[in-house]
């Protein structure tokens, strides 16, 4: 921070209490757990149909930054939406906490960089929020404010990792083979298709997020069953990435903390597997749709603290 507005800055961050190491840690984890819960949140919004619970944007109703008593707008509906809506602050005040601290303990400009991420990413959900009110719930729209809270679910473990790790003086170096770690974003690259595929599958399906009879939402116009089915295809396929990864572990004897991460991703997949199969063949109910994020988000998380388990900064041994 060099210019003169980043070293105004800094004086100003100087002028907090320096954070413990426990601390930034506690505030790491504040961050994955409100981008996590924020995608909870937005289904909750959708499989109840409160998506335009608060029509316009950034106001709640023209002229109203709160819920107005409308008749055409049930209350239950605005309260959803809007609670939605104040969760954004929670992700807001934990990403800012992070950024000060961070700042503060002058940490290392790779764990700056992530924890940055974070408010940016902000502003971008509320743009890309925006849009999704003002054109009327479109799926892509909803689709890509979804993919984005996972990337973001992802990032976060990530910061929560390298907050962790020492600074000066520690080199990086590898767990395990690189073969397995090319594996490894295999299977990551796998999620996300997944991911991709289940947003699409929201989108033709059941639950446009509004049932207004004066409001027609824009659907995706493919058979739900054909997207459905290379959903499950690709998890499929995950999953047994997901065990050749672990055949691999097992013949380089890996270490037991990136074995116990790969079990709890394979087992949080198979129980999403579960749900998935489950909500197809019982008509989507709302309640298993929300379950079913959570789990998106849970898998998201366990991917990349397993990806991020391969490797690990130390300081050296001394000679």
């Amino acid at each position: 921070m060099s210019t003169p507005v980043g070293r105004v800055l800094l004086r100003l961050v100087d002028l907090l209490p320096m954070p413990s190491l426990r601390t930034q840690r506690i505030l790491a984890a504040a961050v994955v757990f409100t981008q996590g819960f924020i995608s909870v949140t937005g289904a909750i919004v959708r499989v109840t149909a409160s998506g335009l619970g608060c029509p316009t944007w950034p106001q709640c109703f023209p002229g109203s930054y709160t819920p107005v008593a409308r008749a055409e707008v049930p209350h239950i509906h605005q309260a959803i939406e809007f609670g939605n809506r104040m969760v954004t602050f929670a992700v807001v005040i934990a990403s800012a906490c992070i950024v000060l601290a961070v700042i503060r303990a002058r940490r290392r400009r790779e764990v700056l960089v992530y924890a940055w991420l974070m408010p940016g990413s902000t502003v971008l959900q509320a743009v890309i929020g925006g849009i999704t009110v003002r054109t009327g719930l479109t799926w892509w729209t909803v689709a890509v404010h979804l993919l984005v809270s996972m990337l973001m679910v992802w990032l976060s473990v990530l910061l929560y990792v390298k907050v962790g790790e020492p600074d000066s003086g520690a080199v990086e170096r590898e767990v395990v083979p690189a073969a397995l770690r090319r594996l490894t974003a295999l299977c990551a690259l796998t999620l996300a298709a997944v991911l991709v595929t289940g947003t699409l599958v929201t989108g033709a399906g059941p639950h446009a997020g509004d049932k207004s009879s004066a409001r027609a939402v824009a659907r995706l116009k493919v058979e739900v069953v054909v997207v459905a089915h290379l959903h499950e295809s690709l998890l499929v396929a995950f999953i047994g990435l997901l065990i050749g990864l672990g055949f691999g572990l097992a013949a380089v004897t890996a270490s037991r903390a990136v074995r116990v991460r790969l079990a709890v991703v394979i087992g949080l997949s198979c129980a999403q597997g579960l749900i998935g199969v489950v909500q197809y063949f019982t008509g989507v109910p709302a309640a298993l749709v929300t379950m079913h994020v959570a789990g998106a988000v849970l898998c998201t998380a366990a991917t990349a603290a397993l990806w991020a388990a391969m490797r690990e900064r130390v300081q050296p041994q001394p000679v």
